[in-house]
């Protein structure tokens, strides 16, 4: 009698390249996103007719109700907000500032945080609104 052969060999899909191509394209999806920048305090922005958007922004800082800014989540102090941005510029230099003033926080504090601005050289500064 005649054996008959039998395949035992199993056909199995090989993976690998499929996972390849989607470890690439995490990296890169990673690398290129942009990330959602905050202040660290919650903002009630005044309301203006002729707010523009921003695309490029390196520098975020938040000047709170109490009048206390706000940089990468940190409430700091009026003196340090000269380094701090210097710091965070050099890391991005070719983004702006925005400032996140609060309708009720004081001017003086807006005034001080785009003094320092100049005095480091960034020249797109820009006062965060609400679109009426």
């Amino acid at each position: 009698m005649r054996k008959l052969k039998t395949q035992t060999d199993e056909k199995v899909a090989d993976l690998t390249p499929m996972l390849d191509v989607v470890f690439i394209m995490l990296i890169f999806f990673i690398v290129t996103a942009t990330f959602i920048k905050e202040t660290g305090v919650e903002i009630n922005r005044p309301d203006t007719k002729t707010a523009e958007m921003k695309k490029t922004v390196s520098l975020l800082v938040g000047v709170g109700p109490d009048s206390g800014i706000w940089i990468d989540k940190k409430k700091v102090d009026i003196r340090s907000v000269r380094p701090i941005m210097e710091r965070l510029h050099a890391e991005n230099p070719k983004g702006g500032l925005v400032i996140q003033a609060d309708s009720i926080s004081k001017v003086e504090n807006v005034l001080a945080i785009m003094e320092s601005a100049r005095q480091i050289g960034i020249t797109q500064v820009a006062i965060a609104s609400e679109e009426n």
